[in-house]
């Protein structure tokens, strides 16, 4: 693959007092329904990006278009075309074709002949008619709870393509490619004390890690900060992202945000086991109140309740006191508020420029905390 004919434009840093803030969470595999894990990750981000853009500028980095080339999508659309011939995907449910997804996690891999029209297909915008269903039944969700959209259905090719970016990691002395002798290509961190991570197979498969670097290669010159948001257990390879982002010049802060376990254990999405929990079911659950009180009830339990760890089973019950405690809040919530916003929002921040969505929103539940201003509640939350 050669470097791809533009790269997106990448902000001069900030000069004066704003700082600018790169929010750079994981994305999801539209392969399947939003469990209460990915609702949570999501929710986070939403909150830390809202918060932050008052006090910075923000700019908040989410592309499906830039992690479709990896194994786990084109397999999936593979295995659909060779299993489901030309089924009409329009009228599926989430449930539907994330049962998919379980039989072809399931299967036998794919080899790199067979995905390699899907991943040229991917270079140039194509997305199986599955996943741009599941996409767009997320947009609905996104609009439901009040998200974010950073560009769910849209094109949003990473900067660089992946020679592009190996040659530039090679630049930097961060690369070991054997690819000259039949071998994969490696990230290269050992000389600062961390191992050898594979980026691309012996046989030309990039994976998460590599997609990462042809995204954030580019852009992180520009930014005074890149915020990494991801699930706890790939906090070895963010590490290894957040020492290469470094070398470019911004401060590098990971975020790990836990899982949420389902009746005591957590399980990956390729076993399915979201029945009833998932985003939709959720939302529908929760159809006969006020969509602010949606909006807040579902951050409250989500950041605050659930917290960054992943100790806590999903609890419907507890998502419920979520909603009447978001009721209260709203109820409450106007008085005029003699201290400024940002500076209520600024007492979240630690030594790093964006807002903590945890420590922010838990304090919105103490028990002698004031009435949250409604320009809190509106700016941050609904």
């Amino acid at each position: 693959m050669t470097a791809l004919a533009t790269e997106p434009a990448a902000p001069q840093a900030a000069t004066g007092a704003a700082r600018r803030v790169l929010l750079a969470p994981i994305t999801i595999t539209p392969s399947k329904p939003l469990t209460p894990s990915h609702l949570k990750g999501l929710l986070w981000t939403d909150v830390m990006h809202r918060a932050t853009q008052s006090l910075a500028h923000v700019t908040h980095r989410s592309s499906h278009t830039t992690y479709h080339p990896t194994e786990q999508t084109l397999g999936f659309w593979e295995f659909l075309d060779r299993t489901e011939g030309d089924t009409d995907y329009g009228d599926l449910t989430e449930e539907d074709i994330g049962a998919l997804y379980v039989a072809f996690r399931a299967a036998a891999r794919p080899s790199a002949r067979d995905l390699r029209p899907y991943a040229e297909a991917a270079e140039h915008g194509w997305v199986h008619p599955a996943s741009t269903r599941v996409l767009t039944l997320w947009s609905g969700h996104y609009a439901r709870l009040g998200l974010h959209d950073p560009g769910l259905l849209r094109y949003q090719p990473p900067g660089l393509g992946l020679d592009a970016a190996l040659d530039r990691l090679a630049g930097l002395g961060m690369c070991l490619d054997q690819r000259a002798v039949g071998g994969p290509v490696f990230l290269d961190l050992t000389r600062h004390g961390l191992p050898l991570r594979q980026l691309v197979t012996a046989d030309g498969r990039p994976n998460y890690l590599a997609c990462a670097l042809r995204e954030l290669l580019p852009l992180a010159p520009g930014f005074d900060e890149i915020v990494l948001l991801y699930d706890t257990e790939l906090d070895s390879d963010h590490q290894q992202l957040a020492r290469v982002l470094a070398e470019l010049g911004p401060s590098v802060r990971r975020v790990p945000i836990g899982r949420v376990p389902i009746d005591g254990r957590i399980r990956s999405a390729r076993q399915g086991g979201w029945r009833d929990v998932h985003a939709g079911a959720l939302l529908d659950a929760a159809a006969g109140h006020d969509p602010a009180v949606v909006r807040l009830g579902m951050r409250l339990y989500f950041i605050a309740v659930l917290g960054p760890g992943q100790q806590q089973s999903f609890r419907p019950e507890l998502l419920a006191q979520s909603l009447k405690r978001a009721e209260r809040l709203l109820e409450s919530a106007g008085q005029p508020q003699s201290e400024p916003l940002t500076d209520r929002l600024a007492r979240h921040r630690k030594d790093h420029t964006y807002v903590d969505p945890y420590r922010l929103t838990s304090g919105l539940l103490g028990r002698r905390r004031a009435a949250p201003g409604l320009d809190l509640l509106t700016s941050v939350y609904l």
